[in-house]
């Protein structure tokens, strides 16, 4: 065995502190069975992991000679009998080296011989994609090899991240309680999939009715959420009951609340004091027991301070917030979401592969959009792909140029940077100035992960290219 070179830089840069957690290695996907679960293997206490091709696909823990090594057997044709070995540094830090795999080694997407791994770092072993992290927190963490298919959460919410997993808990007790919850989150992060399984998990025997706010016409809002009486304005043809009733005895989700005009505001504040409704053109109070879910991605609190948002109502309906995370920071999830959707095609999902390029375009995405967009990239590839086996031509044009690269035509845009993200880029510009756009010397200067900085030079409009000479 071949010791991989020790260097000053393998180290963690002075005055920087290791995150609190444990270093994680996921066996994310295969590119050509994806539908199989993902894997998550905790790295404390081993001293060196073995990553090779083995029909008898797996995870064990051996000794040898003293070291304590991980075992990871993929069924992966591509991959070599002795693909990869990943071992341990000074400092808690990792080196994953070539061990003359035919295929070679790619970390993000670039064929290295060897390269110490830095949080979110991208491995592909022939067709697997296996993702690095550093020191973060582990779910079920009395697993040290955990499946994909074991991990439990409320009505199929599985997550491997731990901080996720902790507000899929808090939304399994929350069910149990009438008390309102408010779900914070970008456009896309699965606010009403969590409503969902609130509902699901209450045991409420009326129905999951969701409305979104924003898209119900300012003249029919109160209409549209107390109903209405025949004859109560021009167009009212016969009486219609309003989401509130129809959600009688189950769950009334609110979507995009931060849209709910001032006006409409007083009148869903009623039905919360009071349990009860009085339909548009009626006179008579009509008692309801609803379940209240709200969910929107705009700072409420903020709108509160601003007069944009009521107060009093506000605090009617955040009892419990719960706060889901964007995509981009659960990327460990990705194969797990890749999984799911493709199930939910059918026939056409089981069949799917995916080449290796277009596997490392997925992981390298950013997705803006988050989960929603995962989704209609998917079901969009296997739909243009009627072999099954999905290219990267199949995939969205933001995907095709595989994630990695810097946007050299993106504007720098310095005067819409708070001063904080000024900062940020002058010291990044330095940096890659320095050591010549070499970006895994300045993620280990920085200490940050090698995708971060990718992430931060498309943002500030960075051509990191520019800097390589």
């Amino acid at each position: 065995m071949t010791e991989p070179v020790r260097t000053e830089s393998d180290s963690v840069p002075a005055g920087r502190r290791r995150p609190e957690g444990q270093p994680q290695l996921f066996v994310a996907l295969v590119g050509d069975r994806p539908q199989q679960v993902p894997s998550r293997h905790l790295l404390d206490g081993i001293d060196q992991v073995t990553i090779g091709r083995d029909a008898r696909a797996g995870a064990s823990r051996t000794s040898r000679k003293g070291l304590q090594v991980l075992e990871l057997r993929l069924d992966d044709r591509l991959a070599s009998a002795a693909h990869a070995r990943i071992e341990r540094l000074a400092a808690g830090r990792w080196a994953i080296v070539d061990a003359g795999a035919k295929n070679g080694l790619h970390v993000n997407g670039e064929r290295v011989p060897r390269a110490i791994l830095l949080d979110g770092d991208l491995i592909e072993i022939g067709g697997t994609v296996l993702l690095y992290r550093d020191a973060v927190p582990p779910v079920q963490a009395d697993a040290a090899d955990l499946d994909g298919g074991r991990l439990v959460g409320p009505s199929g919410l599985v997550t491997f991240a731990a901080g996720l997993a902790e507000t899929w808990s808090q939304a399994e007790r929350a069910a149990a309680s009438l008390v309102p919850v408010v779900i914070l989150g970008d456009s896309g992060t699965g606010k009403e999939l969590v409503a969902r399984a609130i509902h699901a998990c209450s045991g409420r025997s009326g129905a999951f009715v969701a409305v979104n706010c924003g898209a119900i016409p300012d003249t029919l809002v109160e209409a549209t959420i107390l109903g209405h009486r025949k004859g109560a304005f021009s167009g009212a043809t016969d009486d219609r009951p309003g989401v509130v009733r129809s959600a009688d005895r189950g769950t009334l989700f609110l979507d995009e609340i931060g849209d709910l005009r001032l006006s409409s505001q007083t009148a869903l504040l009623r039905v919360l004091q009071e349990s009860e409704v009085v339909p548009v053109g009626d006179t008579r109070a009509v008692k309801v027991d609803t379940r209240v879910v709200c969910a929107t991605h705009r700072p409420l609190g903020a709108m509160v301070a601003a007069g944009e948002f009521r107060a009093d109502l506000y605090a009617r309906i955040a009892g419990i917030t719960l706060r889901l995370p964007p995509l981009v920071d659960r990327r460990e999830d990705l194969g797990l979401l890749i999984a799911a959707f493709l199930a939910r095609l059918g026939e056409p999902g089981r069949r799917a592969t995916f080449t290796r390029a277009a596997a490392r375009a997925l992981f390298l995405h950013d997705w803006p959009l988050n989960v929603r967009e995962l989704q209609q990239v998917i079901t969009a590839a296997v739909a243009l792909a009627p072999d099954g086996v999905i290219e990267v031509e199949h995939l969205s044009e933001s995907l095709r140029d595989g994630g990695a690269s810097a946007a050299a035509d993106a504007p720098p845009a310095t005067t819409e940077l708070s001063a904080a993200d000024q900062r940020l880029r002058g010291e990044l510009i330095s940096l890659l100035t320095e050591h010549r756009g070499k970006v895994s010397a300045v993620a280990s200067v920085m200490g940050k992960g090698r995708m971060q900085i990718h992430r931060w030079a498309k943002r500030f409009g960075i051509d990191l290219d520019a800097y390589r000479r």
